[in-house]
């Protein structure tokens, strides 16, 4: 019997914001990992396009865990008008994976994906953050530690408090607990605060023409053409390097953010935004 380290739902809520619990526990299963997820409204959950259950669903008992791998996760929410959510994720071994996703109009939504991951070297843990828009302050135990993506090293085995604050976006806290000899990763989804945004509403402008006719606002939009694979990657940032954000198809178009030397940002569905590569995209 192997003990392993592992991260439990979220267990409570404090000041509005969702706090994710890690722990320990033990596990029986031989190359099996373990999945957890949570969602506000309730969800059904495919991996790989598999059905596997509606939310809370908790693939933890020995005879119920899952092959280790890299996995594709979607949650269909069962009520309300809400876009569905996908991601990349990755069951280790002995080690359990928790998504938690609360839906939201666009970008209203936020939520989390947090696991571990063995260190080889150090005994020493780490913390590794990246957000949902990126470029977010971090905040650990009430002290600024830099901005997304950040790795912190050399931390202490204990529970701490992980804040993220961004301009326009709510503040997102969860509770951790960072153990020897691994590295939490926590992947975290901003929602829009929609109170401190300024208002969309543009001020009237008076010409002093009898006759002038307003210019249309043209938003410029990226294309998404054929690939070999089906599909084309979008990632944090303008380079291949960058982490995996989603996914987008073949005739798919997107609003135009920003572009950067044989890259385009774009706005998906659901408001976050990511890089694709012009090769398999070009602006309409």
């Amino acid at each position: 019997m192997k003990r392993a380290l592992l991260i439990l739902i979220p267990s409570f809520i404090f000041a509005g914001l969702i706090f994710v619990l890690v722990q320990s526990f033990i596990l029986r299963g031989k190359d099996k990992g373990a999945l957890q997820v949570t969602a506000a409204p309730q969800s059904k959950v495919y991996l790989n396009g598999k059905y596997l259950g509606t939310t809370p669903l908790c693939k933890c008992d020995a005879n119920d865990m899952l092959t280790v791998g890299d996995y594709t996760i979607r949650l269909v929410p069962t009520s309300g008008n809400f876009n569905e959510f996908q991601a990349k994720i990755t069951l280790s071994k002995s080690i359990l994976t928790v998504v938690d996703r609360k839906f939201g109009v666009g970008a209203d939504s936020e939520g989390s994906i947090i696991t571990l991951q063995p260190l080889q070297n150090s005994d020493k843990p780490q913390l590794l953050i990246t957000s949902i828009p990126d470029k977010a302050e971090v905040f650990l135990d009430n002290s600024s530690s830099g901005f997304t993506p950040l790795l912190l090293q050399n931390l202490t085995d204990s529970d701490h408090e992980l804040t993220l604050k961004k301009s326009g976006y709510a503040d997102k806290k969860i509770r951790i607990r960072t153990p020897s000899g691994y590295k939490l990763i926590a992947a975290v989804y901003l929602g829009i605060d929609e109170e401190g945004l300024p208002s969309l509403t543009p001020t009237p402008t008076t010409v002093a023409s009898p006759s002038a006719t307003p210019t249309p606002v043209v938003i410029e939009k990226v294309l998404i053409l054929d690939t070999p694979t089906g599909f084309l990657r979008v990632r944090q940032s303008a380079n291949v390097s960058s982490a995996q954000v989603g996914e987008v198809k073949p005739g798919q178009a997107f609003p135009l953010i920003d572009e950067n030397d044989g890259w385009y940002e774009i706005q998906l569905e659901d408001g976050s935004k990511g890089w694709v590569s012009d090769q398999y995209a070009k602006k309409q």
